[in-house]
C-alpha cells in the first residue's frame, strides 16, 4: 500500500471514530468528511468502499446498536430515539425496524435475559444490528446479511 492509501485509510478511521463517539450529536456527511480531510462525495465513496456501506449507513446503525442497549435496560422508544441522536421518530423507528427486523416496541417488550447473562464483549457482538434488505435508497445489503 503505498503512503498516500495509508494516509487516507488513517483518515478515514479518524472519521469512523468521530462516529463512534459523537453518534448522538447532530452528525451529517459534510462534517464526517471534514474530519476526514475530504470532500464529502470522495469521502462517501472511500468510506463505502473501506467499510461496505455509506457513512449515513454506518452512523445510523451505531445510532440503532446504542439504542438496543437503551430499550433492553427499559427506555421508552421515544426516550432512547432522541438519546441516540435521532429527531424524527418515524425515521427512526424505520431505520430500526429495517436493520433489527422487528419495532423498536416489540423489541423493547421481548425478554432480554439472555443477553443480561453474556459478558458485555459477547452481548454487543451477538446484538450487533445488521440490514437485513437492501434499503429503498438503492444500497446494497451488509456482507453480513447474505
Amino acid at each position: 500500500m503505498s503512503p498516500e492509501e495509508l494516509a487516507a485509510l488513517a483518515h478515514l478511521r479518524r472519521a469512523r471514530d468521530l462516529i463512534d463517539r459523537e453518534y448522538a450529536r447532530p452528525l451529517d456527511v459534510p462534517t464526517i468528511a471534514q474530519r476526514a480531510l475530504m470532500s464529502p462525495a470522495h469521502f462517501s465513496r472511500q468510506f463505502r468502499a473501506a467499510y461496505g456501506e455509506t457513512p449515513y449507513s454506518y452512523l445510523m446503525t451505531r445510532r440503532v446498536e446504542r439504542a438496543m442497549a437503551l430499550l433492553r435496560g427499559g427506555m421508552s422508544v421515544t426516550d432512547a430515539c432522541m438519546a441516540v441522536g435521532c429527531t424524527s421518530l418515524g425515521s427512526f423507528s424505520s431505520r430500526f425496524t429495517e436493520l433489527v427486523g422487528e419495532t423498536p416496541t416489540a423489541y423493547r417488550t421481548r425478554e432480554h435475559d439472555a443477553v443480561a447473562a453474556m459478558p458485555s464483549c459477547e452481548a454487543k457482538q451477538r446484538t450487533k444490528p445488521t440490514r437485513k434488505k437492501p434499503s429503498s435508497f438503492g444500497e446494497a445489503a451488509s456482507p453480513a446479511a447474505s
